[in-house]
């Protein structure tokens, strides 16, 4: 019979369950540390090669061509610009199906085509607004991340509501590639920023709590790619239309 004042069995449960607590701590932190890494690496793969073809004349001249409204994209040109998107629904509806290894190289080669594509920024924006713009967004998009990580605020409805936002953005910006309306453009640009910066938190709080459902399973990894995915998207399209607002245009 187990004595009531006998320490170590009044004890044990307890360092059970802090033992429990510390090794899923531990789990979720290398868990988020992959969703980063992955995130990282993909917007540094970008930016290398946004910077290579807008900065090399004879890799720009395969994508693009000079006309008098600026550059209009070659036949190959076309094919990288619209690669990234087959590429986010084959990820997305495919997810289930693929291998932890095709989603790690359909998401960099996600990174890569879009920075191909992204080119361009180098050939309107100056290099020094690009750099302060890219820094700037670095630093709030660190913020709402944590915040999203650590606040004990259920986002829920607030993504829903950012989604469906997110929805009108794009019907907006479809309609202003024929109204051509400088107003419409800045309001289009104010509200992106917003969206993507409250989806910066909601997306963290997300894939923080997707953990506790893929915890130790094969869909860890899986999960890691694809939340790294989300944020990617969070941080590059923020980073643009904060461009559009700040970006000091070349002559």
């Amino acid at each position: 019979m187990a004595n009531w004042s006998d320490p170590r069995t009044s004890a044990a449960p307890y360092a059970t369950a802090g033992a429990r607590a510390a090794s899923y701590d531990a789990g979720l932190r290398a868990y988020m540390l992959s969703v980063y890494n992955y995130m990282l690496s993909g917007v540094l793969l970008t930016g290398i090669v946004a910077l290579l073809f807008g900065k090399v004349e004879a890799l720009q001249s395969v994508l693009f061509q000079a006309t008098e409204r600026g550059y209009s994209p070659t036949l190959l040109g076309w094919i990288v610009t619209l690669s990234p998107l087959a590429i986010v629904f084959a990820m997305s509806f495919g997810q289930g199906r693929m291998s932890e290894s095709t989603l790690k190289t359909l998401f960099f080669a996600y990174a890569g085509l879009l920075g191909a594509s992204l080119s361009t920024i180098f050939l309107a924006y100056t290099d020094t607004s690009i750099a302060q713009v890219f820094f700037g967004t670095a630093a709030g998009f660190g913020a709402l991340s944590l915040w999203g990580y650590t606040t004990k605020k259920d986002l829920s409805a607030f993504g829903t509501f950012l989604i469906i936002g997110l929805v009108g953005l794009i019907v907006a910006s479809i309609v202003n590639l024929f109204l051509q309306s400088g107003m419409m453009s800045l309001v289009i640009s104010v509200l992106g920023v917003l969206i993507f910066a409250g989806l910066t938190a909601y997306d963290t709080q997300k894939i923080k709590s997707m953990y506790a459902y893929v915890a130790g399973t094969r869909e860890q990894g899986k999960v890691a790619i694809m939340g790294a995915l989300n944020l990617y998207l969070d941080f590059i399209n923020m980073f643009l239309f904060l461009l559009r607002l700040f970006g000091s245009q070349r002559n």
